[in-house]
């Protein structure tokens, strides 16, 4: 693994930055109403934020055509470095007929805001189906990441990009923490050994049991919930924040965890995007990564341990990040404690470990889930959060022998 003195190098050597200066922003603003505009989704306006940022490092924009081709076929990109999930910006035919390689394109948000500049360099048709198959490894328009993909346009427009300037996050501005900063913290703090942990959903007990496992052998917790657009069933953003707050408060070390907010989008790619997860972390300044049960899945795309098994496809120490694997972790009622197949001696029957949608569905019951599953402090908010007011009374503790 790269190291530097002032920790894990980023991915391909340098921590990109494309936040145009206040100079640079004063030209765009000149020229904004002069410009071809393209209006981003809520994934590409994601995107843009962590080129500039430089969570995608080495990207300094939407990717060409070699860089894109190499990515869907072999998870490099055109130089070789591994890459696993195109980032591109995608639009109409009609629209890219209107732009012209090697000019300025205004790129404006979901709501009409100016947000960045392109610099056009080229515009190129793909194979939707090709990327599915390759990305996804479905070509079913019911999964979440395919069904963008068939959705969007037939011209992929490339070029490097500049952010107008870096607003504060409208929810969660005190965990707003870009790469640069959070380097800065982890050498404030002497950590030189530091894991990520990825996810979309609310924190449980097998979250925290693999959070603490890898925190016994590295220096710090760097805790990177997902904000980005989501499927419409996945639990809001604002609720899985409060859980974490909750957990840090009552039960992890205050001086070895970081909270943060990881402003990217789900693809929903399972082993490619355990790979890309990884990656962006590595450019946070994270030195470990926590890879556990069906990363990044849904549905049955994705084999239980593939997210884990896709990092033997290269070669030691070329990623620059060292994955942590973990199995499937459960409450053991024979042990009494958290647990996974690896340390505990139970029997199936003795184990309580619940899905997220089981949750769901108990929460909708009136029940809350088990202390063995979630920590009641975090199971009460999730009843708030997910039930109107005056059906709070209703609420219990589900059935100890609650199995899947």
């Amino acid at each position: 693994m790269s190291q530097r003195p002032d920790g894990i190098a980023p991915h391909g050597g340098q921590l990109i930055n494309r936040i145009a200066t206040p100079e640079q922003r004063q030209v765009f603003l000149d020229k904004a109403d002069f410009l071809p505009r393209v209006q981003l989704d809520e994934r590409a306006t994601s995107d843009l934020e962590l080129i500039a940022i430089g969570g995608f490092s080495p990207l300094t924009g939407f990717m060409e055509q070699a860089d894109y081709d190499r990515v869907v076929t072999e998870m490099r990109l055109a130089n070789g470095l591994p890459w696993a999930i195109p980032v591109t910006l995608s639009v109409d035919e009609s629209i890219a007929a209107n732009l012209k390689e090697g000019s300025l394109v205004r790129l404006d948000d979901p709501t009409g805001r100016f947000v960045g500049v392109m610099e056009l360099t080229q515009k190129y048709r793909y194979d939707k189906t090709r990327e599915a198959v390759n990305v996804y490894r479905t070509h079913d328009e019911k999964h979440p990441g395919v069904k963008v993909v068939y959705k969007q346009g037939e011209i992929n427009l490339a070029g490097s990009v500049w952010l107008l300037q870096r607003d504060s996050h409208p929810l969660f501005p005190n965990y707003q923490i870009d790469p640069a900063q959070s380097r800065a913290m982890f050498k404030e703090r002497g950590w030189k050994t530091i894991v990520g942990f990825q996810t979309r959903n609310p924190i449980h007990r097998a979250h925290e049991y693999i959070q603490k496992c890898a925190l016994e052998t590295v220096d710090g917790l760097f805790l990177h919930p997902l904000v980005g657009v989501t499927k419409d069933d996945d639990i809001s953003a604002e609720i899985r924040m409060r859980c974490y707050e909750i957990m840090l408060e009552h039960y992890y070390p205050q001086d070895r965890v970081i909270l943060a907010i990881n402003p990217a989008a789900m693809r929903y790619a399972g082993p490619r995007e355990a790979i890309f997860h990884a990656l962006l972390r590595k450019n946070y300044g994270c030195t470990h990564f926590i890879v556990g049960r069906d990363h990044a899945g849904v549905g049955d795309y994705y084999g239980t341990y593939d997210a884990q098994h896709i990092f033997d496809e290269f070669e030691p120490g070329e990623l620059g990040i060292t994955p942590m694997k973990f199995e499937h972790a459960f409450y053991c009622t024979r042990t009494q404690t958290m647990a996974t197949t690896k340390t505990s001696p139970s029997t199936p029957a003795e184990r309580i470990h619940l899905s997220g949608t089981k949750v769901r569905e108990m929460l909708r019951r009136g029940e809350l889930p088990p202390p063995e599953f979630s920590r009641p402090e975090v199971a009460a908010e999730l009843a708030r959060a997910m039930q109107v007011p005056e059906e709070a009374s209703k609420f219990k503790i589900a059935s100890f022998k609650f199995e899947i």
